[in-house]
């Protein structure tokens, strides 16, 4: 069995109002227009049907929330796309679960809808993004979210987010050639992990579970430079970890990097693949597929994916659980979750 647990659909309801009307931006428009599947139902069952015992925790794809609307109406757009995404689960087999989406502008009542999504609707966790319309997540009003998702020992799904006004160089005010995609979200990844951990975060709720889309940015590739800078280039000894013993922390920074978890959402690169199992280990490895963001509706996604994770030089026992125990483990399901044809 393989359980899909970072993809993306929008309710249709949710998408023709927001946005199909151009709310979320002329370029969320065009990326989006040509995926059928990113919204029609049948059209992706379609596709999935060719994966057999496959099924798919749902998230809204971009933008966040809280860049379609201002506090005062964010929080409206989040009931109506964690409604929708609930519709689809209670609907369809195919979609095990979903992960909520929060209004970040307005922490409040992103406290408030957590409460609701998890315990009227049945979330499985929280999804937010690198950053909340430009804050840190380590901002001290995002805190309660945190504290009340290690209360519950629920997951949060975190998604890279950054755009074309996040400009590349100091003297230019847009970012060319989607450099600010390709490169700015593993970037952006990157970042938001080293202020959870050099905030404490990992010190503070050692059972924080978050999941890092797209196999934690740069940090495994980067791993031996990474340690090598918090320790020697600046400080000239290999025994210390100033950078984390200055910040409060109670073991070497590189430490807490691999207490989050890693999907295997790479496009089906099988190098990248196995340099993210190796920094995070099979136990903190989640399939995932990000589909249905290809030319190919999501096919290519989900077989290049399932192609990767199935070139790993891993046991049989090892595969399982990446395509689907370690999700089970992580979601409290049944040991054995099986997937049933949509209503």
């Amino acid at each position: 069995m393989k359980i899909d647990i970072f993809n993306h659909i929008f309710p249709k309801k949710f998408f023709d109002k927001y946005i199909d009307a151009g709310h979320g931006g002329k370029d969320i428009g065009k990326r989006v227009s040509n995926i059928q599947t990113i919204v029609d139902v049948d059209s992706r069952f379609r596709i999935l049907d060719e994966f057999g015992d496959y099924v798919q925790v749902l998230t809204l794809p971009l933008p966040p929330l809280e860049i379609i609307a201002g506090p005062d109406k964010s929080p409206e757009l989040a009931r109506e796309g964690n409604d929708g995404l609930a519709e689809l689960v209670r609907k369809h087999d195919r979609f095990l679960g979903f992960a909520a989406s929060l209004p970040m502008n307005n922490p409040k009542a992103a406290e408030k809808e957590m409460t609701r999504a998890l315990d009227e609707l049945g979330a499985f966790g929280i999804q937010l993004y690198t950053n909340a319309a430009g804050k840190p997540l380590d901002s001290p009003e995002f805190l309660p979210l945190f504290e009340e998702a290690v209360r519950r020992d629920i997951p949060i799904w975190i998604h890279p987010a950054r755009g074309a006004d996040f400009p590349d160089y100091l003297t230019e005010t847009k970012s060319q050639y989607e450099i600010w995609w390709t490169f700015g979200w593993p970037y952006e990844t990157s970042v938001m992990m080293a202020r959870l951990v050099f905030a404490g975060y990992f010190d503070k709720f050692p059972t924080l579970k978050i999941i890092t889309h797209h196999m934690g940015g740069m940090i495994p590739y980067f791993a031996g430079k990474i340690n090598l800078g918090f320790r020697q280039i600046f400080f000239g000894t290999p025994e210390r970890n100033p950078a984390a013993e200055d910040a409060g922390l109670k073991k070497p920074a590189m430490d807490y990097f691999k207490m989050l978890y890693g999907d295997t959402a790479l496009n089906g690169a099988i190098a990248p693949t196995r340099c993210g199992h190796a920094f995070f280990g099979t136990s903190s490895c989640l399939f995932a597929t990000d589909a249905p963001f290809d030319a190919e509706q999501g096919r290519g996604l989900i077989a290049n994916t399932i192609a990767a994770v199935a070139a790993l030089p891993i046991s049989s026992a090892e595969r399982e659980k990446i395509f689907a125990g370690n999700a089970r483990a992580l979601l409290k399901l049944p040991a054995r979750t099986a997937a049933r044809a949509s209503a």
